[in-house]
Order: structure tokens, then sequence, then C-alpha cells
């Protein structure tokens, strides 16, 4: 079961973007990395096409390993490690180790 899932609010808690917070964007669980929304902007170089005549560099979201960031419990909006339970169905889901409540 993946920890960090698309969509998951999170803070990073080393490198250069530490303390900032931000939403998932992708996650490449083969490579352990995730993309965070404004997080690790890298400038790259766009060609001038049709539909963008301009051209010039853009800043995309470059990925970053996910034990650089932790998940946000929604209901104490701190930084909280992640446990796995097993309900009574037999479903496995996350649970914020500071709060206790499903995530």
């Amino acid at each position: 079961m993946l920890t960090i899932k698309q969509n998951d609010q999170v803070v990073v808690i080393a490198g250069k973007d530490k303390g900032k917070t931000g939403k998932v964007l992708k996650v490449f669980p083969k490579q352990n990395r995730v993309v965070v929304e404004h997080i690790n902007l890298s400038k790259k170089a766009q060609r001038r096409t049709q539909e963008n005549q301009q051209g010039g560099f853009i800043e995309i979201e470059m990925s970053i390993h996910r034990s650089n960031v932790m998940l946000v419990d929604k209901k104490t909006n701190q930084s909280t490690r992640i446990g796995v339970s097993i309900l009574k169905d037999g479903t496995k889901v996350r649970i914020g180790r500071k709060s206790g409540e499903v995530i």
C-alpha cells in the first residue's frame, strides 16, 4: 500500500524547499519519487511553436524523493507519520499517527 498518494497534501521536510506545503501531482512508486505542486521548480527552455509564439523559459516541477515529504494530517493540520490498519471488513486504510484518524 502506498503511503503517499496523488492529491494528498504534504509538507517538505528536507531540501531547498523545506517547510513548504503542496499537493502531490504525480507519484512514481518504482523510483520512490513524487512531484509536488510549486515545489522543486526548475527552468526549462521552451521552443517557439505555432501554439506558443513567444517561446522562452518556463518553470516546471521536478520530482523529489518521497522520504523528503510528510503527509499533512487534516484534523491537526500538522505533518504526521502514516500507519496502516486493517478494518473489520478486511480493507487496509492509512492512519495518521498524531490524531489516530483515517486519512
